[in-house]
Parts: C-alpha cells; sequence; structure tokens
C-alpha cells in the first residue's frame, strides 16, 4: 500500500511541477517578427484589435492566435490601418465592411444580432421559471399512517 501512495505523490508532485508550464506557455500568439510594429503603442492597439477578430479560415480563433495565411494578411491589414493614423473603431469598420460581421468575435448589438444577445438569459429565465413551477405543482407528500396492530402481525407473518 505504501508503494502505491508513494507512486500517486510523486505524480502529482510531477503534474504540480510540469501544469504551471503548459499555463505559462498558453499565451503564445501567432503573430510573427516581422509583423511586429516599431511604435509599441500601436503594437499594443494591433494587438488589441487583433484578438478581437475571427479568423475566417480557423473560426473559432482570433486572428492573433492563428497560423493560418489568412489572419497573418488580417494582421497586417490592421497594422497598415493603424500606420494609416486610423482609429481603433475605424479599423474595425473597414475590416467589417470587408469581410462582414461574422469577422468580429464579439458582434455588435443590432437588429440582426438581437437573437444572439437575448436568447442566452432569456433561455435562463424561462428555465428557471420552469423549474419553480415544477416545485410548486408537485404533489405534497402525505404521510403514510401507521400500522395498526392486525397489519404489523400481518407484516410479521410475511417476514418470517
Amino acid at each position: 500500500m505504501s508503494l502505491v501512495l508513494r507512486a500517486l505523490r510523486s505524480a502529482l508532485l510531477m503534474v504540480a511541477v510540469i501544469a504551471p508550464l503548459f499555463v505559462a506557455l498558453a499565451p503564445a500568439y501567432a503573430v510573427q517578427p516581422d509583423e511586429v510594429l516599431p511604435d509599441p503603442a500601436l503594437e499594443q492597439r494591433a494587438r488589441a484589435l487583433s484578438q478581437n477578430l475571427r479568423c475566417m479560415v480557423c473560426q473559432n480563433q482570433s486572428i492573433d492566435d492563428s497560423d493560418a495565411p489568412l489572419a497573418r494578411d488580417l494582421r497586417l491589414l490592421v497594422r497598415e490601418r493603424l500606420q494609416a493614423g486610423d482609429s481603433d473603431g475605424q479599423v474595425i469598420d473597414f475590416v467589417t465592411a470587408r469581410y462582414g460581421e461574422f469577422v468580429l468575435l464579439k458582434p455588435r448589438f443590432g437588429w440582426h444580432t438581437a437573437l444572439l444577445w437575448v436568447a442566452p438569459p432569456a433561455v435562463l429565465v424561462i428555465g428557471a421559471v420552469i423549474v419553480l413551477l415544477g416545485f410548486r405543482r408537485r404533489p405534497a407528500v402525505a404521510e403514510t399512517p401507521a400500522l395498526d396492530a392486525e397489519e404489523k402481525r400481518r407484516l410479521d407473518e410475511m417476514l418470517r
């Protein structure tokens, strides 16, 4: 038994040492060194913008995280627009006009995206109402009467 405990303890120690290394590697971006802008303030803006734009190839990653060639093109486009003097809003508007609203990881609230924003809270509220109504309509548990002497005698006979 102590051999099993030692093996378990050493395995847990290994996990405790290795897990932080994986966490430290998590924010590895796909941005190539040749894409990085010389101005740190512009680069920071470009990173913030590219984290909110969807890779059209991967579709579940931002262009900042994707290695796809189209994501690289979009990162370069964002940096070009920033160097041209565009504001963050102008860059987002330009990319959205070119690729559509789908390029935004967090879509804007509008009449055509209202369902995306309203549906999750509405489903939660409807679910809560259904659960509450279910508890209210649940019949109360009636107390079972105690056995009388005759029932106890018959039960004792059956159990013998």
